[in-house]
């Protein structure tokens, strides 16, 4: 009996696949928006006669979307953000690659901003942690007791004494050890690491950008803030691009069908997650689903499409950005090609699809910033920043 009714809902599954191929090409053939795919309505009761029954009625739900539309005209508004590299961003950066590629020396006495390594542990309790503590990151008051010390030497200070984000930043500590740091502790001196600044030399702008390709310290300053202003004109524009996606999403307000891509979800990935886990993210699959949509609508309205060569261009750029300061630059170009077939091929092709979606999303993004009213604004780093907390 058990064998008979296993073998009555495989060919239940069956039937179910074979017509939810057949339901599944019919609904892409119609003009709503088709989410997910259909689900079979579980029968609660065995009433389907095999031997006897010629009809057989089979119930599927599904997902979908009666249209989608953005208006692209001056009632939308984003802005284009443009981030300013100024001086002080120049100079604090030229400061941290002298000091990242200075020469390191293990000194008798500590000085101020010395790293000293050693044992910090709790007076009481059993608490015990070695590190090497970056006295810059620590407040004045503090790093003084680290002024003047030699092997050995143990500095006492209370807990009360040490800021929140320094239990952290300087010695390391979890957030879990941090909330229970409490009373005295003292940090026995094992060595003592310091950093001398590089010079600007012919060597130095050579480790930093490659032979040649600077030759004095005027040209390894604008070089330094040409590589920072790229950088930052990669980041406003990712920004930029999400800050739009989000003035689009919420412009067409569309109205998802949520429990029927929930139990799509849960049934999709074959118990790989748990009813919670699709709680927790369905918020986030439904804006990346609200965004396909619109960008897919834009791009078939607006005869928007990736081409094959725009995926090769752009993987090639995702290679170059990788390597750029691997100093492998004409070796780099002599093997794109196979970098790039080498990338696009992984993960099955999926990668390909990706950065189909990627290069088509770019362009509609492009497109839609020629259409809406679009206020262009510069920020300076700080700013920037301020932006990204929100």
């Amino acid at each position: 009996m058990v064998k008979g009714m296993y073998g009555v809902s495989i060919l239940v599954d069956e039937i179910n696949a074979i017509l939810g191929e057949s339901l599944n090409t019919y609904l892409k053939e119609q003009t709503f928006r088709i989410l997910g795919e259909p689900l079979p309505v579980e029968k609660e009761d065995n009433s389907i006669d095999w031997k006897t029954q010629k009809e057989f009625d089979f119930e599927y739900k599904i997902g979908f979307v009666d249209s989608v539309n953005v208006a692209l005209d001056n009632t939308t508004k984003g802005t284009k953000y443009s981030i300013q590299v100024d001086e002080k961003l120049v100079n604090e950066t030229i400061e941290n690659l002298k000091s990242q590629y200075g020469n390191s020396t293990n000194p008798e006495v500590s000085e101020a901003n010395d790293n000293i390594y050693g044992d910090l542990k709790a007076t009481e309790g059993e608490f015990t942690k070695t590190l090497s503590l970056p006295t810059s990151k620590l407040s004045k008051k503090l790093a003084a007791k680290f002024i003047g010390l030699s092997k050995d030497a143990v500095v006492e200070f209370q807990a009360k004494d040490v800021k929140k984000d320094e239990w952290s930043e300087a010695f390391g500590l979890t957030d879990e050890e941090a909330a229970e740091a409490s009373g005295a502790f003292t940090f026995e001196v094992k060595n003592i690491n310091r950093t001398e600044a590089a010079e600007l030399n012919q060597e130095f702008f050579d480790k930093i950008f490659g032979p040649e390709t600077v030759a004095s310290e005027e040209e390894f300053t604008a070089k330094v803030k040409e590589t920072l202003q790229d950088s930052y004109n990669r980041e406003s524009k990712v920004f930029t691009d999400e800050e739009l996606k989000k003035v689009l999403v919420a412009k067409a307000n569309l109205d998802l069908p949520e429990a029927f891509l929930k139990e799509w979800l849960l049934k999709a990935n074959q118990g790989k997650v748990s009813e919670a886990d699709v709680e927790n993210e369905y918020p986030l699959y439904a804006n990346q689903l609200t965004w396909s949509l619109i960008s897919n609508q834009i791009a078939k309205d607006n005869s928007i499409q990736a081409e094959h060569e725009d995926v090769i261009e752009k993987t090639k750029e995702m290679v170059r950005e990788q390597f750029a300061s691997s100093g492998l630059g004409s070796q780099l170009e002599a093997s794109m090609d196979m970098f790039v077939d080498n990338y696009l091929k992984g993960n099955e092709g999926q990668n390909y699809m990706n950065m189909l979606t990627s290069v088509q999303n770019e362009k509609v993004l492009a497109f839609v910033q020629e259409k809406i009213d679009l206020t262009e604004k510069t920020i300076s780093i700080d700013e920037f920043k301020e932006l990204l907390e929100k």
